[in-house]
């Protein structure tokens, strides 16, 4: 299968909340499709409003695969994970191309909120 997408994704409004309510944990997730037939790295760079950015986070998206990678779950090369209750940006950087979705499940309210876009490509 030929392989479509990009290298460069965007995600300018990313929120992790710390708040749950019901059976459903609040999170978000990068989810990425490779339609390749070459594995691709993941690398985030997350950008804040008043700190330097982390950097550290990946995930791989193997051939012909997709990954839905929760930001709740993942963790830095020095073992932290995202700050929650903080406002900030992703840059995600692929090896390969790939497409590249994002996802915030707010489950602070008995009221669920569902948001998804897909990144902005940056080539």
């Amino acid at each position: 299968m030929k392989a479509y997408g990009k290298k460069v994704w965007l995600i300018p409004d990313a929120f992790l909340g710390s708040e749950s309510k019901n059976d459903l944990t609040t999170h978000e997730a990068v989810c990425a499709i490779n339609t390749g037939a070459v594995e691709a790295k993941l690398d985030f760079t997350l950008l804040f409003e008043d700190r330097e950015p982390l950097t550290g986070f990946s995930a791989v998206v193997g051939a012909g695969r997709t990954n839905h990678v929760r930001l709740d779950k993942i963790r830095g090369a020095d073992g932290e994970g995202i700050p929650y209750d903080t406002p900030y940006a992703i840059l995600v950087e692929s090896s390969e191309p790939v497409v590249v979705q994002y996802s915030r499940l707010d489950a602070s309210h008995a009221e669920l909120a569902l948001m998804t876009t897909i990144a902005w490509c940056a080539e």
